[in-house]
């Protein structure tokens, strides 16, 4: 499996070189699109001293960029090079992580396959560029590994760094409150062994609490990051985003302009994973004991944040992060029909993937 992670590396990095020839942009300007500009940018000159409603590096967590800072020091590397080659192994781990998870759900064969759809996933993206999902991904798979195991100071450290990687981790604090819940029921509440299991939950609290503790000292409000991302990216939740994100397709699609398009490609693609994501958690919630409590759990949590983001529709970086969703495709799919679905991600992924390295056509 590593080699085939490590071929679709390649297949993106391809592309990227391609798109920098054709449209003669630099090849770090391809892989830090979007985000990764923020992130450079938090690298390098950390966060303002005070809360703003226009968009900054506030709007931003910080554990991937202080990955990004120790490697650079570490190693003499600029922080493009530092942030891609921290993305691309910690998309490796994911693989890993998403492997071993799908093996216990679907036997050893259905891990593979489930493996071998995540990294072709269009959404996989991410781990080529300078993205904080190839720090957090790990760490949620790693964390719903750990649940299963019931490993509680194990995945509540890995939720407590996730927690401040990126605010779909905070997820993961549901998630190991249930876990935990779960345990104590089962084993009841005078169980020493049952009570270790809030080891998860409250450790899961440490990464988001530092941060928000960091944001009150350094700006004066620990909700610097909201307000950011609330005026700078006009980021809310909406139960009904994703009939306002139709509602302003509908109205991009009109004859009058039709020589100068203005569909939003990003609300196309936005409504597609929409779609995608509710076939993929009908079918995880058809044969719901084959798959962890943990893992649907955080499915449907990253689920609830995709469709009610008025910013951020279900893109494909959200439904990669919502894993289980992308992957239990692999289970249904055998033989030709399951190879028909991988090469047609395959193709989705260069294609996507050379929209969204050239500018501001389409986000991750």
């Amino acid at each position: 499996m590593i080699g085939f992670y490590v071929g679709t590396r390649v297949l993106l990095f391809i592309v990227a070189a391609a798109d920098s020839v054709l449209r003669h942009h630099r090849f770090a300007t391809e892989i830090s699109q979007w985000d990764g500009r923020w992130y450079r940018e938090l690298t390098e000159h950390g966060y303002p001293a005070q809360a703003l409603h226009t968009r900054t590096t506030l709007g931003f967590f910080p554990m991937y960029p202080i990955f990004m800072w120790l490697l650079s020091h570490a190693l003499a590397l600029t922080p493009d090079v530092a942030g891609l080659i921290i993305a691309m192994a910690g998309g490796l781990i994911a693989t890993l992580l998403v492997e071993r998870l799908a093996s216990g759900w679907w036997g050893a064969a259905g891990g593979r396959r489930a493996a071998i759809l995540f990294c072709l996933f269009p959404g996989s993206v991410v781990f080529s560029m300078i993205y904080s999902e190839g720090v957090l991904i790990p760490l949620a798979a790693g964390c719903i590994l750990a649940l299963e195991r019931r490993r509680w100071l194990l995945a509540g450290c890995l939720a407590g760094v996730a927690t401040a990687t990126g605010p779909t981790a905070l997820v993961l604090i549901v998630v190991c409150a249930v876990a935990a819940g779960i345990e104590l029921h089962r084993r009841g509440w005078r169980d020493r062994a049952a009570r270790t299991s809030l080891l998860a939950p409250l450790l899961s609290l440490a990464g988001v609490g530092a941060f928000a503790t960091f944001l009150w000292a350094w700006t004066g409000t620990p909700f610097a990051t909201m307000i950011a991302q609330r005026y700078g990216w006009g980021e809310r939740t909406n139960p009904l985003a994703l009939y306002y994100q139709a509602k302003s397709l509908a109205g991009e699609i009109s004859f009058a302009h039709f020589n100068h398009p203005t569909i939003n490609l990003n609300l196309v693609i936005g409504l597609l994973g929409a779609v995608v994501l509710v076939v993929g958690l009908v079918l995880l919630l058809r044969k719901p004991r084959h798959v962890s409590v943990e893992g649907l759990v955080w499915t449907l949590g990253i689920a609830f944040l995709a469709t009610t983001s008025e910013f951020v529709p279900p893109n494909p970086r959200l439904l990669i992060t919502a894993f289980p969703a992308v992957i239990v495709f692999a289970h249904y799919l055998r033989g030709r029909r399951f190879a028909a679905l991988a090469l047609a991600n395959g193709v989705l992924l260069a294609l996507l993937s050379s929209l969204t390295y050239v500018g501001t056509t389409l986000r991750p």
